[in-house]
């Protein structure tokens, strides 16, 4: 008989002590947590109006639109893929198609509204891990990457593959993220950004009838580096990290925006588009960092360490560091000008605000001592639902075994 029980395994004092401590932390209430039934892989805001929902990636195959302005309300759920789901994004006519790839190998496609499978594309040989939709010549595309090592890039309409692209030049693994820059693109050529496994950043330009990968050494303007003039890139593709590259925000859209990135070395960085993506600023968040988001006045991290941290744009100082999730944060979702969720491995679904009152309420409040927060929950009806109270005591006690 086969078990997946942790606790049927040898375990580390170091398994145990985190064990204890995320079982600890478990039941905070910081960030509103909205609690789902399994590990959440990826999140994006819902485009459409109101701006207090999110689609979410589960690994329970299931991709659900969530409001966190009603926590009560059940969640819409989206089905299909027979495997974690871990990355989503909506485009198509309208903005009313819901696309997801999952470790099925496959992606899915449903109408946002009427929740009805639309297509299923197949071509990935394996995980299916980033998504991003476009518009190219008048036709809309799907753009995917996978552990495969290939982007491939599908004609929404009729599900066929157009390109599959690879960078032959430099060894390429599998693709973590992809995002469309829409201050080089033009409406006959897309420009996608791709981050991956391997330290490389790679942009392609993508035509209905052929694409390519840009070469940064030849774009690269020549600027001023330890004393010689050289091409600010340097290389064939963008090297700014020792490092995979989880994730990748451009912050605007106008022709200053930069890119910003997330890395498993522990840092976020700016990379200067007038500099030819050379980095300009760099964030050490620490550990591995999944995800960054861009604001007109923060840039936002999280990762591995749990917490999520607002840097201020205008100093790259470190404003405040939030906790709440007590495991690995996955994603970050900008929800209009008012506030940002976060999601994590620990199922659950926090809002935090982007004005500086709310942060420092926000801070204040996870830094009350002890005898105030025990003072302060006696106030707060339904800290802890009797169930909640049940299953942490169950963990405690699991735990002191």
């Amino acid at each position: 008989m086969q078990s997946s029980n942790p606790e049927h395994f040898f375990e580390t004092d170091a398994d145990l002590e985190k064990k204890r401590r995320r079982a600890a932390k478990a039941g905070n209430k910081f960030g509103s947590p909205i609690a789902l039934k399994s590990k959440i892989l990826a999140a994006i805001p819902d485009p459409r109006l109101p701006s207090s929902r999110v689609f979410v990636a589960e690994a329970s195959s299931v991709v659900r639109l969530v409001d966190i302005d009603n926590p009560e309300k059940p969640t819409t759920a989206y089905r299909g893929p027979t495997a974690p789901v871990c990355c989503i994004a909506v485009g198509g006519p309208n903005n009313n198609t819901l696309f997801a790839g999952s470790w099925d190998k496959s992606i899915w496609a449903w109408d946002i509204t009427t929740r009805a499978v639309k297509k299923k594309y197949l071509g990935h040989s394996d995980f299916v891990k980033a998504v991003a939709c476009a518009k190219v010549g008048g036709k809309h595309i799907l753009i995917s990457g996978g552990a495969d090592k290939k982007i491939i890039v599908w004609d929404v309409e009729t599900g066929l593959a157009m390109h599959t692209m690879q960078d032959t030049t430099v060894n390429m693994l599998s693709v973590q993220d992809l995002v469309v820059d829409n201050v080089a693109s033009t409406p006959d050529e897309v420009v996608v950004i791709s981050a991956s496994s391997d330290p490389h950043i790679r942009r392609w330009k993508i035509q209905l009838e052929d694409w390519g990968l840009i070469d940064e050494t030849a774009t690269a303007p020549e600027v001023e580096v330890a004393g010689s003039t050289t091409a600010a890139a340097g290389r064939g593709a963008i090297r700014e990290h020792e490092t995979t590259v989880y994730r990748l925000a451009l912050d605007g859209d106008d022709e200053f925006a930069n890119l910003w990135t997330a890395s498993g070395d522990g840092t976020a960085k700016c990379l200067s588009r007038a500099r030819g993506f050379a980095c300009e600023e760099t964030l050490e968040h620490g550990g591995h960092v999944r995800a960054v988001a861009v604001t007109e006045q923060w840039v936002v991290t999280a990762g591995r360490d749990e917490d999520v941290k607002f840097w201020d744009r205008a100093s790259g100082k470190l404003y405040c560091a939030l906790q709440g999730h007590y495991d690995e944060v996955t994603a970050l979702a900008v929800l209009g000008q008012r506030r940002i969720c976060s999601v994590g491995i620990d199922g659950t679904v926090r809002a935090w605000p982007l004005d500086k009152a709310g942060l420092d309420a926000a801070v204040a409040e996870q830094t009350k001592p002890p005898e105030e927060e025990e003072e302060a929950s006696k106030t707060q009806e339904g800290l802890l639902s009797p169930e909640e109270e049940a299953e942490l005591a169950a963990l405690m006690e699991d735990d002191s075994e």
